[in-house]
């Protein structure tokens, strides 16, 4: 059995990650894991007698701090990346508190993407994005909504050029990420950088080992996070009748608080057989949190990822089956359809979504033109390099992932 390694470093990442330690190992306290030293910082030496808990961000907070200072086996770098990211998901929600417009519904419902990781979710995602009538956030938008709000061209300009050096660092120290999942600040964003909402978000897990915080959200009722991107979207919307086009497989976990707060949303679920789905998101995983951990254990991420897999599987299935589910239009997508009847899937997608197809041939066409299939090297992976064993995880998750019949 071959065993996954984590991607070699360059000279110049090898020297980033060595001065960090260093600084580590010379300024311990500024590498501690504190909520109160998230806070103030977020607060900028700000009074915190009066600060308000909305939405209980703050036990939120210290699950994610603890569990990442406990579970995340960090190197400086990844210690200092939880820092950086708790401060600026408190900033948001701080700001974002004083931006009117929380109640508002979002009109036309939302176009959601999602499905397990490595489904084929960010190719439709991007693939709809060409089309002039829908909208996706980028990155900066998500981060920053409340600067957007009313923004000149040239100051969203600004903004999002801004954000490409944190792109271009995480480039630097892990070369390696861009080959299985592209990532840019002019780029589609999953709906995860924006969920950020009182810290709880699946999108955490992807990049940090975060066993302890994940048991505690698998818990939490995130009515109150999707609220709170609907105020983003909304601060975001620029009442020029595009309608939002949203993506990220967490959404699979998560639908009963989507349709609440998203009421008439279309759902586009895709499928693909569930070891290939697992074992690539494993191997997204490992990447990823390569960057931030020196100790990545393949067999600990694939235990994760088949672990996670389950439960939102079993989620949605549960989901599916409710009265709730009245509330959304759901489109199952299998993979390989989407992959080999590009034009039929886009067709029902619209079809499903109330809007009259454009010319479906002339829009696959001009985005493989743009993203070359063959541009990237093939994403390589096997069950068994992450300690998964193809015919027992099958057993295990086939009852809950199998797409209901028409």
């Amino acid at each position: 059995m071959t065993a996954w390694h984590p991607p070699e470093r360059t000279p110049a990442a090898a020297q980033i990650y060595a001065a960090a330690e260093a600084d580590r190992a010379a300024r311990p306290g500024a590498y501690t894991l504190d909520p109160e030293m998230v806070i103030a910082k977020a607060l900028r030496g700000a009074d915190t007698v009066h600060l308000p808990d909305s939405g209980g961000w703050r036990e939120g907070l210290e699950r994610y701090v603890e569990s990442a200072r406990v579970d995340g086996r960090l190197n400086a770098l990844g210690t200092r990346m939880v820092r950086d990211s708790a401060v600026s998901a408190l900033r948001t929600r701080l700001a974002m508190d004083q931006v009117a417009g929380a109640d508002a519904h979002v009109d036309p419902p939302p176009i959601f993407i999602t499905g397990g990781w490595r489904t084929g979710t960010t190719f439709l995602f991007r693939l709809l994005a060409t089309d002039p009538r829908l909208r996706a956030p980028l990155s900066a938008e998500l981060s920053v909504p409340w600067k957007f709000a009313g923004a000149s061209p040239d100051r969203r300009r600004e903004l999002i050029d801004g954000s490409a050096k944190a792109f271009a660092l995480l480039d630097k120290l892990n070369p390696a990420l861009a080959g299985v999942h592209d990532y840019g600040p002019y780029l589609p964003e999953e709906c995860v950088v924006g969920l950020g909402s009182a810290f709880r978000n699946w999108g955490y897990s992807a990049t940090v080992r975060l066993d302890g915080y994940t048991r505690w959200l698998a818990g939490q009722d995130l009515t109150g996070t999707y609220l709170s991107y609907r105020h983003t979207l909304n601060t975001l919307d620029g009442a020029d009748g595009r309608r939002w086009l949203l993506k990220a497989p967490a959404h699979t976990a998560e639908l009963s608080s989507l349709a609440a707060a998203f009421p008439g949303a279309c759902v586009v679920f895709l499928h693909r057989d569930i070891v290939q789905t697992v074992a690539s998101g494993a191997s997204l995983f490992c990447v990823f949190r390569s960057t931030y951990s020196d100790e990545v254990d393949p067999a600990d991420v694939g235990r994760f990822q088949a672990g996670q897999t389950e439960l939102w599987s079993r989620r949605a299935h549960a989901f599916r089956r409710s009265p709730q589910a009245a509330d959304l239009t759901i489109i199952d997508v299998r993979y390989e359809d989407l992959v080999h009847a590009t034009g039929d899937v886009l067709d029902r997608v619209y079809m499903g979504a109330g809007l009259a197809p454009p010319d479906l041939d002339a829009m696959i066409n001009a985005y493989h033109a743009a993203h070359p299939p063959d541009q990237r090297e093939p994403h390589r992976y096997t069950p068994e390099e992450f300690g998964l064993d193809a015919t027992s995880l099958r057993n295990r998750l086939t009852p809950w992932t199998t797409p209901p019949r028409p």
